[in-house]
C-alpha cells in the first residue's frame, strides 16, 4: 500500500465510507457504539492499518497517506466521532510500534507486537490510550495513577477518564507513575481487559462523538506482567510527547475534514432551497458565507498538510518548530470547523437543528475538537515556549 498515489488512497477512504459507513452511521450515533465487525472490514480493505509498517501487520504508507484516507472518508460523510472510534489504535499503538523499531522492552518489543498490535491491525482486537486522570486534563506530568515493581509484576491502582473506545477496548496503553514526580517518572503499561480489578466504572455519554464509546477507567491492585511495560521504563513521558504531533495532526484532519464536509452540503442545499421565489445561493449574503466557509477550509487543509509533510521529512534541527506548528494547525483548523459547521447548521435553517442531519452532526463533534488532544490554550502556551516567545528576562511584581 506504502506505493499506492494519495489519489487511489483517498478513493479507498470514500469508497468503505459509502459502502461500510454511510448507510449505518446514524443507527451507531442512537446506539452509542461502532460494531466490532467494522474493524474486521477496515482491516480486510486495507484501511484499518494505513500509516503502521508492513513488518508489524499494518497497511504501510505514512502520515500522509493518512491524511488521505480520512479525507476520503469525510468526504462521504464520516464522522470525527466514527474516526475517533475506528482508528483508536493510532494512539494506542504507535508508542508500541516506536518501541519495537528502535529495539527497547522485553524481546525487544516483539512480545507486545505479537499479543497487540498484529491482532488489532487484523480487526481482531481494539486497544485504546489512558492519559487523562480525574481532575488532570493536559497536566501529563501530574499523572497519579502509581505502578509498582512487585517481583515479575507491576501493581497498578488510579483512575483515567475521558477514554475513547475505553468501554469496547480489550487494551488500554495506560501512562502511570513508576518512579519520582513529575516528567521523569512514568512509563507506559499495556492493560488487558479482563485483568483482575481493572474494570470500566462508566460509559460517558456526551455532547458529541455518540458513536465513539468513551469510559471512566478504575485500576485496583491490577497486576500487569512486567514485560507488558512498553519501551524503557520511567520514558512514558517522552513516548507520550513523541507521538503528540501525530495525533494533533489528526485531529486537524477531523477537524478541516467535518468543515469541508459541511461546507459541501451546505452549498448543495443553498442551491436546492427555494426561498421567497429564489434559490438560497442566489442571496449575496450566502454567497460571500459560502466562500467565506471556503477559505477557511482550504487555509486549514494547507497548512495541515504542510506541517504533515514537513514531519514526514524529519528536517535536522526544526524539531521544536514542528512541534510548536502542529499545535498550531490544530488550532487553525479547529476554528475552521467550529466557524463552518456552525454556518452550515444556519444555512439549514430549522432542518440544520433536527436530530440526525448530518450538519446537526458535525455541529456537535466540532465541539470536542479544541479539546480534545491538547485544549487550545494549552497548546498555545505550549507553541509560545517553542517559538521563543517568552520573557527573556526575569519578571517581578504585579503586572497590568
Amino acid at each position: 500500500m506504502s506505493s499506492t498515489s494519495p489519489s487511489d488512497v483517498f478513493r479507498l477512504g470514500a469508497e468503505f465510507t459509502r459502502r461500510e459507513i454511510a448507510p449505518h452511521l446514524q443507527d451507531w450515533e442512537d446506539e452509542g457504539l461502532i460494531p466490532r465487525e467494522l474493524h474486521a472490514a477496515a482491516a480486510k480493505q486495507g484501511v484499518l492499518g494505513m500509516g503502521f509498517p508492513e513488518e508489524v501487520g499494518g497497511s504501510g504508507g505514512d502520515v500522509l497517506d493518512t491524511l488521505d484516507l480520512q479525507e476520503g472518508m469525510t468526504s462521504e460523510g464520516a464522522s470525527s466521532g466514527l474516526l475517533a472510534g475506528l482508528f483508536t489504535h493510532g494512539i494506542a499503538l504507535p508508542h508500541v510500534v516506536a518501541a519495537f523499531e528502535r529495539g527497547e522492552g522485553h524481546e525487544g518489543g516483539r512480545h507486545l507486537v505479537d499479543r497487540f498490535v498484529r491482532p488489532t491491525l487484523a480487526g481482531e482486537m481494539i486497544g485504546s490510550l489512558a492519559v487523562t486522570e480525574p481532575g488532570g486534563g493536559s497536566d501529563v506530568a501530574g499523572i497519579r495513577t502509581t505502578a509498582v515493581r512487585d517481583g515479575d509484576h507491576y501493581v497498578v491502582n488510579g483512575a483515567k477518564t475521558y477514554i475513547t473506545s475505553g468501554v469496547r477496548a480489550d487494551f488500554v496503553t495506560t501512562a502511570v507513575r513508576t518512579g519520582g514526580p513529575g516528567h521523569a517518572g512514568i512509563s507506559l503499561l499495556v492493560v488487558e481487559k479482563g485483568t483482575p480489578g481493572f474494570t470500566v466504572d462508566r460509559s460517558l455519554r456526551k455532547m458529541g462523538w455518540h458513536c465513539s464509546d468513551t469510559a471512566e477507567l478504575s485500576y485496583v491492585d491490577v497486576r500487569v506482567p512486567v514485560e507488558n511495560l512498553v519501551g524503557v521504563e520511567n520514558s512514558g513521558f517522552y513516548q507520550i510527547a513523541e507521538q503528540f504531533v501525530v495525533e494533533r495532526i489528526g485531529l486537524a484532519v477531523h477537524a478541516y475534514g467535518i468543515a469541508g464536509r459541511a461546507l459541501a452540503l451546505a452549498a448543495a442545499y443553498a442551491q436546492d432551497r427555494d426561498t421567497f421565489g429564489k434559490p438560497l445561493v442566489a442571496n449575496q449574503v450566502v454567497r460571500h458565507k459560502l466562500v467565506e466557509m471556503h477559505r477557511q477550509v482550504e487555509v486549514a487543509r494547507t497548512y495541515a498538510r504542510e506541517v504533515a509533510r514537513r514531519h514526514t521529512l524529519h528536517i535536522q534541527g526544526q524539531g521544536e518548530q514542528v512541534i510548536a506548528e502542529a499545535c498550531l494547525a490544530k488550532d487553525t483548523a479547529c476554528s475552521a470547523a467550529t466557524a463552518v459547521t456552525y454556518e452550515a447548521v444556519q444555512l439549514f435553517g430549522g432542518a440544520g437543528y433536527m436530530h440526525g442531519t448530518e450538519v446537526e452532526r458535525h455541529y456537535r463533534d466540532a465541539r470536542i475538537l479544541p479539546i480534545g488532544g491538547g485544549a487550545t490554550e494549552v497548546l498555545a502556551d505550549l507553541a509560545a515556549k517553542l517559538l521563543g516567545y517568552t520573557p527573556s528576562r526575569p519578571t517581578t511584581g504585579a503586572t497590568a
